[in-house]
């Protein structure tokens, strides 16, 4: 049997791949397609891949000509997977012609002419609608916006409000195409979307009011205090046909991700237990240590350990019990302990206290490890009780990590996909719950 390998990443699937396709299948009698990562592609600076890699997937499978399908996620993956089954043909579009040639070491390869007048660039260029994003709250965290912003295609950043006019003017003189309104009704006439980054008190009124305005948004975490509210938010999103997303950049990270899945998959067995940590030394004047303003190491940190705990155990969990170093009005450590029916997950987050920052996973096979800062996941292993399966995993974090959640923002937008994998909708609702409960002081002690 002769065997064909080829790879793209087949965005906007459209008549051109489809013929490659055809014509590869017709050099042998079993294809296999090689179908590029979201984390690959964002590895290689492409932040405008409209549609997931299991959306892509799917549709290189409907075209019927794809025998096997498999995942490309390293650099020299060719190599290897030509080796592994045992391939006899590689074959790619005719732009790339001599760039493979270093394969003819290992197979024939094959340049396959392309379908002329059409390919995914043009088709994105023509289909292309940019998203007009304004930033309401123009603090720390809202002026690396534009910039993370800039490498993803199909979002533009034009407009800036903040109560402060003086913020906001500061931001637009850092980036020349944004405009400061003094005004919110002429701030959002001038954007489809907005991107909220005011103190977490303000969240829920500037979401409602945004929605009600008929802008999509993406609210910075944590997205509202109380888990009615969230489910408000977002059933108000949905009933007005708008995307509602909470930007926790971590929930996006593609390092993160690959770490969920492949423990869902089973690596380390059942998870029994979860210990995530953070904490950062502030500088107390800030508004992190604010009461009014929603300060408070919980408030500030607490959705970030939340994330793996409800991503792998889920939300359903028995009981949670929280404890407390207060100062001033405001929590300077917090320490959780959920109990879950077949799991015992605890997280501590701090302004005032410092702890190691890291997050340990143990399941019944073994466990994963991930080194301080955790949450900027770049690296992350995989340890068992004989030290030679041990598997250690290498990826790169791009600027301040702001563009995985904005490229997600905006390909949620042109897709109409009101929830995400990364970051369910009652996941949200359920960190919400938990900020609630440490407002209601549920289950509570102070140390």
């Amino acid at each position: 049997m002769k065997k064909v390998i080829t790879y793209g990443t087949y965005d906007l699937l459209h008549q051109g791949h489809i013929n490659l396709l055809r014509r590869a299948k017709e050099l042998g009698d079993y294809l296999i397609v090689g179908v590029t990562s979201d984390s690959f592609d964002r590895g290689r600076g492409k932040l405008n891949v409209r549609n997931n890699v299991l959306e892509r997937v799917e549709a290189v499978k409907a075209t019927g000509y794809a025998d096997e399908v498999i995942i490309e996620d390293y650099l020299g993956q060719k190599i290897d997977d030509i080796q592994k089954y045992d391939v006899d043909i590689f074959a790619i579009g005719s732009d790339w012609k001599g760039k493979f040639d270093y394969l003819n070491e290992y197979c024939k390869v094959v340049y396959l002419p392309r379908t002329e007048g059409i390919s995914s660039t043009m088709l994105r260029a023509e289909s292309t609608t940019i998203v007009k994003v304004g930033i309401i709250g123009c603090g720390r965290v809202a002026n690396r916006f534009p910039k993370e912003a800039s490498v993803v295609s199909g979002v533009e950043v034009v407009a800036a409000y903040d109560t402060n006019l003086d913020a906001a003017n500061l931001l637009s003189s850092r980036n020349e195409k944004v405009v400061a309104y003094p005004d919110l009704k002429e701030f959002y006439d001038a954007i489809d979307a907005v991107y909220i980054a005011t103190p977490h008190l303000s969240h829920y009124y500037y979401i409602k009011q945004a929605l009600e305005a008929g802008k999509h948004v993406l609210c910075e975490t944590p997205m509202v205090l109380i888990g009615d509210e969230a489910k408000e938010v977002f059933a108000l999103a949905e009933s007005k046909g708008l995307i509602l997303m909470e930007a926790n950049k971590t929930a996006h990270c593609p390092a993160f991700n690959h770490l969920m899945v492949m423990i869902k998959s089973g690596v380390i067995g059942e998870v029994v237990d979860i210990d995530a940590s953070l904490s950062q030394l502030l500088d107390k004047n800030g508004r992190e240590f604010d009461k009014s303003q929603g300060g408070g190491a919980l408030f500030e940190q607490g959705s970030y350990p939340l994330l793996p705990i409800f991503k792998l155990c889920g939300i359903d969990y028995e009981n949670l019990d929280l404890y407390s170093r207060m100062d001033n009005g405001i929590d300077i450590h917090t320490k959780g302990v959920f109990r879950f029916k077949n799991a015992v997950c605890s997280f501590k987050v701090g302004l005032g206290v410092k702890t190691e920052g890291n997050l340990v996973i143990s399941g019944t096979k073994g466990y994963a490890y991930v080194p301080a800062p955790w949450w900027l996941t770049d690296y992350f292993e995989f340890r068992y009780e004989d030290q030679n399966e041990n598997k250690k995993f290498f990826y790169k974090w791009d600027g301040y990590g702001l563009r995985y959640e904005i490229q997600e923002f905006i390909s949620s937008i042109i897709n109409h996909r009101f929830s995400n994998a990364r970051l369910r909708r009652r996941e949200s609702v359920q960190m919400a719950r938990v900020m609630q409960q440490f407002i209601e002081k549920k289950n509570f002690m102070e140390i």
